[in-house]
Order: C-alpha cells, then sequence, then structure tokens
C-alpha cells in the first residue's frame, strides 16, 4: 500500500504551493490593517487580478471539464490544493470554477450562465437553506408557482454564501407541494437579480458575511429552469456533497500553517527562563494537534480517493467533513492558547481563523447531520466497518 504522491500531484501541488506563497501571503497584512479598520478585505477586482495571475500558470477551473477550458483535476489532487489555499488566510481561491450542478444546464443556459460564470464575468450563489429549513432541507417551504409560460417565485432564503455580491441565483423551490421535497416536489431555477430579487447582509462573527435573499413575485421564464422539473432535491444535495470534501481540506491547510506558528513560538518565548516549549502542557497540545491533524488529513485524501474511483463517497466524506472540522477547531484553540494573550489579538490571524472555523462545524452540513449519515449507514447495512478494505 504507497500513501505517498505520484510526480504528478506533487508537482501540481507544489506549484501551487509556490503560487501560495509567492503571489497570496504577501497581501496577509495589509489584509489584517484592513479588517482592524473595519473595511472590506479582498476587494472583487484584487481577486480577479490574482485569479488571472494564476491562470498563466496554467491554474484555471481545478474541476471544470477540460471542454470548458479547465484542468478537470482529479478529487484528490483538488483536495491537495485546496490544503494548499488553506495556509493563508487571504479568501483566495483560483479561477475558472462553477457551481458543479450548472453543467446539468442547456446549451442556451450555459452561454448565459455557466460559460461567463467560468470566466469571472458573472457571480452565482446557490440558495437552498431557509428560516425554517437548514438541515432538514426537505422541509423547504419556499414556493415557485406556475404561470403560463413563466413561473412566480415567492419566499426568503437564508445564509446564502456569496448572496451580497451573486448576479443570479440557482434557487431550490417548492413547485408541487404535495409531493414534497424529497419526492419530485422541487425544482432549480436559475434567477438573475435584475428580475427582482433583493439580498440583505447578515452580520456574523466570522469576516464578511451571507445574505438573505428575498422573493416577492419574482418572474422567472421557464426556459430557466436549470434540470428537470422535479430534480432540484437531488441537485441539492449534488451541490451539497461536494463541499464534504474540499472543505476539511481546506481545514487541514489551516491547521498545518497554525500549528507551525504554535511550534515557532513555543521554540523562542521564554517564561521563567526557560522556553514554553519545554513545558509538558505546551508539548502535548502540540502533540495531540499534529496527530488529529493527520488523522484528519487521511480520512480526507480517502473520501476523495473514493471519488475518484468510482465509488460511493457519501459515508467516507462525512466522516472526513465531522472530523476534518472538529479537528481545525481543536487545533486553533489550542494554538491561540499557546500564544497567551498575543492568540487573542487582531494583529495576528489566530483568533480571525477561531471565529472562521467554527462555521466548518455547521456549514454544507452540520457534525450533528454528518453523524446522522454515519450512523444510518450502519445500522442500515449501506456500507461495513473498514469501507472497502471491510473483510
Amino acid at each position: 500500500m504507497d500513501f505517498g504522491l505520484s510526480d504528478e500531484e506533487r508537482a501540481i501541488r507544489d506549484t501551487a504551493r509556490d503560487f501560495i506563497t509567492r503571489e497570496v501571503m504577501p497581501l496577509e497584512q495589509e489584509l489584517l490593517r484592513r479588517e482592524r479598520a473595519h473595511q472590506p478585505g479582498l476587494e472583487r477586482a484584487e481577486l480577479r487580478e490574482l485569479q488571472l495571475k494564476a491562470r498563466t500558470f496554467g491554474f484555471w477551473g481545478l474541476a471544470t471539464p477540460q471542454r470548458y477550458g479547465g484542468m478537470e483535476l482529479p478529487a484528490v489532487v483538488q483536495s491537495l490544493i485546496w490544503t494548499e489555499i488553506g495556509r493563508t488566510f487571504v479568501p483566495f481561491r483560483f479561477g475558472g470554477e462553477a457551481d458543479n450542478i450548472l453543467f446539468h444546464a442547456t446549451d442556451e443556459q450555459q452561454k448565459e450562465f455557466l460559460l461567463p460564470t467560468i470566466e469571472g464575468e458573472r457571480l452565482s450563489c446557490f440558495a437552498i437553506t431557509e428560516p425554517g429549513a437548514g438541515s432538514d432541507a426537505a422541509n423547504i417551504r419556499f414556493r415557485a408557482r406556475r404561470d403560463g409560460d413563466d413561473w412566480i417565485l415567492n419566499g426568503e432564503k437564508t445564509f446564502i454564501t456569496g448572496g451580497n455580491d451573486a448576479d443570479f441565483a440557482i434557487v431550490i423551490a417548492v413547485t408541487d407541494p404535495e409531493r414534497g421535497a424529497r419526492n419530485g416536489g422541487a425544482t432549480a431555477f436559475l434567477v438573475d437579480r435584475a428580475m427582482g430579487w433583493r439580498s440583505e447582509f447578515i452580520p456574523t462573527m466570522g469576516e464578511g458575511g451571507p445574505a438573505s435573499l428575498v422573493f416577492d413575485d419574482v418572474r422567472v421564464p421557464h426556459r430557466n429552469i436549470l434540470g428537470e422539473i422535479g430534480q432540484g432535491f437531488a441537485l441539492g444535495m449534488e451541490w451539497i456533497g461536494k463541499g464534504r470534501y474540499t472543505i476539511p481540506s481546506h481545514a487541514v491547510g489551516i491547521a498545518e500553517r497554525a500549528l507551525r506558528m504554535a511550534i515557532e513560538h513555543a521554540n523562542t518565548r521564554e517564561t521563567f527562563g526557560t522556553k514554553i516549549g519545554a513545558n509538558q502542557a505546551i508539548q502535548w497540545m502540540i502533540a495531540d494537534s499534529e496527530t488529529e491533524l493527520e488523522a484528519a488529513r487521511w480520512l480526507i485524501l480517502r473520501a476523495a480517493w473514493t471519488v475518484d474511483a468510482g465509488l460511493d463517497p457519501r459515508h467516507a466524506s462525512s466522516m472526513a467533513k465531522l472530523y476534518g472540522a472538529g479537528m481545525v477547531n481543536r487545533v486553533v484553540d489550542r494554538v491561540l492558547q499557546i500564544h497567551g494573550g498575543m492568540g487573542y489579538t487582531r494583529e495576528l490571524p489566530i483568533e480571525r481563523w477561531y471565529r472562521q472555523v467554527r462555521l466548518y462545524r455547521i456549514f454544507e452540513g452540520t457534525d450533528e447531520m454528518q453523524r446522522l449519515i454515519i450512523a444510518r449507514d450502519l445500522l442500515r447495512g449501506y456500507t461495513k466497518i473498514g469501507g472497502h478494505l471491510a473483510g
């Protein structure tokens, strides 16, 4: 059993690491300065400039099929790159991406929505969560009513990532209340902001913030249905599923960077005439963090491997999301403790990470939902203990 990277995987990973180190990390101090001054972090134009610079290195559309100009990288390689992105707290991501379910678009929809999104000319957001339907996505109440060749959309979506800046939204709406969302009663719509919906900023404990999207008799042409009528819930689950190995991949990068800071601090900070790294209490926090970090890394890479192997990734991805999200919260908490009062200030990124990673245990499936999925799969015999290695 070989746990090493191939030459190609290592080369791609190292090139991404080099770009992040040389082009993105130098922006960190300016980002912290802006945030201390209560200013926006990375502006859209600055992000665009970085993405175009990365394109000259060949990094464009990590998951985007090659026929659309993307790299179409395997899931394992995407996971490695997301870990590299996580090493910096600058909110950067490589360009050329689009919501995975947009590839279900018709030719006409691709010209209007998919291709401009890949090129960075338009921004999208995905809207399924509602005030009364978070983890229980099947409980959505947002309605779409047929009116001739159009649909009339009414309701509110909440905690929508990117909703304040999006040019259009992918909205999951109930089109057949009697069937229910899970049983073919929900449909996905592509809805331009110009059609009349509005967004309202939601302040959170992290930097930036999601939005509520408000629809009041918004008229959407029938041609703007994404996929088929009644396919909305399935598309929604497909969208959410991808995040269950990319989010913890990002978490590994954060935990690695934070732990390195803790080790450096423990080797230089002195109290009572000795380096604090000589104290058993500090050593145990570092040891526990490294052990959990490595455990999370291999759970995540295994989840990505199941995608590449064509296996059902849901069970492995739920374990990766559950453990990875908890791991990064514990590691950042220890790193803050090791830094003492300085870790609590905004001079360092640690308190920023502390606020940021708390969200990882909530979005794209809460800890509780991941536990439900994992236990259900085992209790109902959908999977075996040990996964593909089970006897």
